[in-house]
């Protein structure tokens, strides 16, 4: 039995205690939680993707007549139907087929993940009173990692470094911000490539790096998702580099970030660079099981605040098949610590109109507190690149 199977039937298994008689799955990470399926593109344009599990038998996969093959070849579903733009109604004749034995019973949903156009459709044939939010279930679910999939965030978190030693090997005075970018995304991809074909026999992976590099240089690195531009790197200069959603290796997702010193350095951001190591090492020291999230913010928080500066943002989140998962290490997350969840933790300052200075990991709760998933150093003179 698959993992992708095994996690259907505890979810079956949940949805009969609870009193569903199944569940309509649309969002794109949930759907290959539960079925191993994943679009190329990550994008739907207007054609959603449905997942509908019923409590007692066999899912149904309704997609796009051009995703048929890849559904068939990445999954063991017995029950895969496809729609064509235009024809039939699309997607809606198989999915009011497949949900005609749900009707005047309590159907779960993920509310606020499912496009708008297919809630109106469900609620319409299944009526809005039968249906309600499964997400909580869902999320609980994914908040613990399995091994296998802690053994895919360590992979994940080798590609990080090794997208980060790229940056390193090409900033020079002179360089462009978009060229850091080029040298990020083929480091990135190359290591991908190099540990799919090591460890894993999947011929549908692919290694490819496919999103936007976050990068600011100088002043701009005030702008928080500044993205790669014809800005040139100045020597004595910051440049910050945050890998979030580039790093991704088969599927799963992780956070790093590290502020880099072109040349020599800067003193100004140094300070600023010490007082978001020291707060990421706040909230670090007190992950363990057990620990509510909003406990890791507050530690984060505290360093931030004495420094007399304001807290920029959260001090992470949960990580996983999606860049943003529960519980969030925030103020008022009041979910436990277990062992086996992963999350990005960060320290950032700011200061607006000149400069500022973020690192951030991976790591994975343990047994008695947590491993890092993205081993590269923090000393700031160990990040003066030289070039």
């Amino acid at each position: 039995m698959t993992a992708f199977e095994k996690r259907t039937q505890e979810l079956q298994r949940i949805l009969q205690e609870q009193g569903y008689v199944g569940a309509i799955i649309t969002e794109p990470s949930s759907v290959y939680y539960f079925t191993g399926f994943h679009s190329y593109l990550g994008l739907e344009f207007g054609r959603p993707t449905i997942l509908i599990i019923p409590k007692d038998d066999d899912p149904v996969l309704i997609t796009a007549m051009m995703e048929l093959e890849m559904a068939e070849r990445m999954t063991g579903l017995r029950q895969i139907i496809p729609w064509t733009d235009g024809l039939d109604g699309e997607w809606r004749a198989p999915l009011s087929k497949s949900l005609e034995s749900f009707k005047g019973n309590l159907v779960g949903v993920d509310h606020f993940d499912m496009p708008r156009i297919v809630w109106d459709y469900v609620t319409e044939l299944l009526g809005v009173q039968s249906v309600k939010d499964v997400s909580p279930v869902i999320d609980e679910m994914r908040m613990v990692k399995s091994k296998e999939e802690i053994q895919v965030a360590r992979h994940a978190g080798q590609v990080a470094v090794a997208m980060l030693e790229g940056a390193i090997a090409k900033a020079a005075p002179g360089v462009p911000e978009y060229e850091i970018s080029l040298a990020v995304t083929a480091a990135g991809t190359r290591k991908a490539a190099e540990i799919t074909e090591k460890y894993y026999d999947d011929p549908l992976s692919f290694p490819s790096i496919n999103f936007h590099q976050i990068i600011a240089s100088g002043k701009r690195t005030t702008m928080c998702h500044h993205r790669g531009s014809l800005n040139i790197l100045e020597a004595q200069q910051p440049l910050f580099l945050c890998f979030c959603g580039m790093t991704e290796f088969r599927q799963f997702k992780l956070g790093f970030d590290r502020t880099l010193f072109i040349d020599s350095m800067n003193d100004e951001v140094a300070e600023l660079l010490q007082i978001a190591i020291n707060a990421q090492k706040a909230a670090l020291s007190v992950v363990k099981p057990g620990v509510l999230a909003e406990t890791i913010f507050e530690e984060y928080a505290e360093v931030i605040k004495s420094a007399g500066l304001d807290i920029p943002f959260r001090a992470g989140r949960s990580l996983g098949y999606a860049l943003n998962e529960r519980p969030q290490l925030a103020f008022g997350d009041k979910t436990v610590l277990k062992e086996g969840m992963v999350f990005a933790v960060d320290g950032a300052v700011n200061r607006p109109g000149k400069f500022r200075a973020q690192v951030g990991d991976s790591i994975v709760v343990t047994a008695t507190g947590h491993e890092m998933l993205t081993n590269y150093t923090k000393n700031p003179e160990e990040l003066i690149v030289r070039n």
